[in-house]
């Protein structure tokens, strides 16, 4: 869909260009990490050693605390998804190399979360057979398409993501030539494994609570989901987070209530409820420094406009 600039006696479509290089987008997108990904910069052109002769475009630490690798083409390529998928593998077996690099660039107490493993492809655009063959290898590849303006504005729009791996998937990537070469095919089933068994589940959030908590649950998340197709729902160890390019709200499940943490900055709660309290200062599981206790339905209807602004900030 090309974009218009609106003017007084109607629109004019702005023309599409592209970066002169690649490492020009790799730039632009490790100086806005934050902004685009909410993302903390760990290393560029990172070296995985003379053994597998490899550089990670770029590596970073998501806000749940997850590795996070992005690679970056200017065109499109079936090499993109080869080389991520690659790297995915060799990560999950460089762990350390992965933790010294996050201390380095974010100091001597980061923690690494490394139950989910996030890899972000970012391109103008995907073939179909490289949209198929992200389905079926079941890894946690996320595909990003991005369009670059000569008014210097770019947009960026998520194509495919792997939440979870379907139940008997063929997890051989089937990109091309694949099939000949053994050590895409490992990566591809170590990096289907690794997704298969690392992952929390929404289930296990409000197992065991009372009838009144798990429909409060359902109507907080039927909710979310409803602001945009787009939403994500990953849920962690302590907490459900709901996502496009980061977080909107993380929700806790407990057993008498239920408190959402929202991306909200102090100053955009201006006239705040009873059910509100500012956690800016304050440690807590889950991302967003505003924090709404939900009860019961009125509280929760209370909580809707704030978490519709959650999602408008972040983009939605």
């Amino acid at each position: 869909m090309p974009l218009f600039s609106i003017r007084e006696n109607g629109m004019d479509a702005i023309e599409q260009t592209n970066f002169e290089s690649e490492k020009m987008l790799q730039r632009m997108v490790e100086k806005s990490l934050i902004a685009i990904f909410n993302c903390r910069f760990v290393a560029t052109e990172f070296s995985t050693g003379a053994k597998h002769a490899g550089r990670i475009d770029t590596l970073a630490l998501s806000e749940d605390n997850n590795p996070v690798i992005i690679e970056y083409k200017k065109i499109e390529s079936s090499e993109l998804i080869n080389q991520s998928l690659f790297y995915l593998s060799w990560i999950h077996d460089h762990r350390g190399d992965f933790e010294i690099a996050a201390m380095k660039s974010l100091g001597a107490d980061i923690e690494v979360d490394w139950s989910d493993v996030r890899v972000i492809c970012i391109a103008p655009g995907y073939k179909k057979y490289d949209l198929h063959a992200v389905q079926v290898m079941g890894a946690n590849i996320e595909l990003w398409r991005y369009r670059l303006f000569l008014n210097s504005t770019i947009y960026f729009e998520e194509v495919y993501r792997q939440t979870y791996p379907t139940e008997n998937t063929n997890i051989e990537p089937l990109i091309e030539g694949s099939a000949k070469n053994p050590v895409m095919v490992e990566a591809g089933k170590k990096a289907a494994l690794t997704r298969a068994t690392g992952n929390y589940t929404f289930d296990q959030h409000i197992e065991g609570k009372t009838p009144k908590i798990r429909e409060l649950v359902i109507a907080i998340q039927e909710y979310i989901f409803s602001l945009d197709s787009g939403i994500e729902e990953s849920p962690k160890k302590f907490y459900v987070a709901y996502k496009i390019s980061q977080n909107i709200v993380c929700m806790e499940v407990r057993k008498q209530h239920i408190t959402l943490y929202l991306k909200l900055k102090q100053g955009d709660v201006l006239h705040p409820p009873p059910n509100y309290r500012d956690v800016t200062d304050i440690g807590h599981y889950g991302t967003g420094d505003a924090e709404f206790t939900v009860k019961n339905d009125a509280d929760f209807e209370i909580t809707k406009p704030f978490i519709e602004m959650a999602y408008r900030k972040v983009g939605g």
